[in-house]
């Protein structure tokens, strides 16, 4: 490959990673299986900073996960807040509405399972 390719690739690399960062949330996939049939298990990580939020948005499938730092309050349509802190752990239906919102001045660092339908997208935002 040229020195030329590699170097925008680099950038274009660079650039969305600092799309995501502005955006104050970083997700870093760890483990993708197939499994149970017609279903998709993912688990990852996922990193707000202060103040940030993950967005509106829904899963087609159940989500699962452990707060390992920082404090968040989720925020479930239908539900009151529900405050989480290092230690807790939380689950969402499949298709519920759902946003997180970081509370306190550190980062929060969630480690979440999906387990979804494999047809469709992991998240979908929701205005």
């Amino acid at each position: 490959m040229s020195k030329k390719i590699l170097a925008g690739l680099s950038i274009a690399a660079l650039l969305c990673a600092s799309a995501a960062l502005a955006q104050g949330i970083k997700r870093t996939p760890l483990q993708k299986i197939e499994f149970p049939e017609g279903y998709l298990t993912v688990t990852g990580l996922a990193e707000i900073g202060p103040g940030g939020t993950a967005g509106r948005h829904t899963h087609p499938g159940i989500e699962t996960g452990y707060i390992l730092e920082g404090e968040t309050d989720l925020l479930i349509d239908g539900k009151p807040p529900l405050h989480l802190k290092a230690g807790d752990s939380y689950s969402i239906p499949a298709g519920v509405i759902h946003d997180a919102k970081v509370t306190g001045d550190k980062p929060l660092k969630v480690l979440g399972t999906y387990i979804v339908d494999k047809t469709r997208p992991l998240a979908s935002p929701v205005k």
